[in-house]
């Protein structure tokens, strides 16, 4: 089943992204095919195969953990969708 406009718009608006109808007219096939390829990758049968995190038998391939500066609050909140300056403005998740 394509992708319809509409599917484009919304997993658009999911990603924060503006596209025009001209970029959604270009995009929107391109999305599909993606989903298509993934579609096939799921029909590769895979019992027996063991998951995995790496191709390669390699370890411990994490840097040294050293301190650096930190990122300026205005550049951290930049792309936030709600302010609450200088935090996240997120919506209530428990009930009271």
């Amino acid at each position: 089943m394509p992708l319809g406009r509409d599917d484009v718009r919304k997993i658009a608006h999911l990603a924060r992204l503006d596209l025009s109808d001209d970029e959604l007219a270009v995009l929107g096939p391109q999305l599909d095919s993606i989903v298509g390829y993934v579609a096939q990758l799921s029909a590769v049968p895979t019992d027996g195969v063991e998951p995995l995190a790496h191709a390669l038998p390699v370890r411990n391939v994490f840097r040294e953990d050293e301190p650096h500066e930190s990122l300026p609050v205005d550049a951290a909140l930049g792309n936030a969708p709600a302010l609450q300056k200088p935090f996240f403005r997120v919506p209530p998740v428990l009930e009271e």
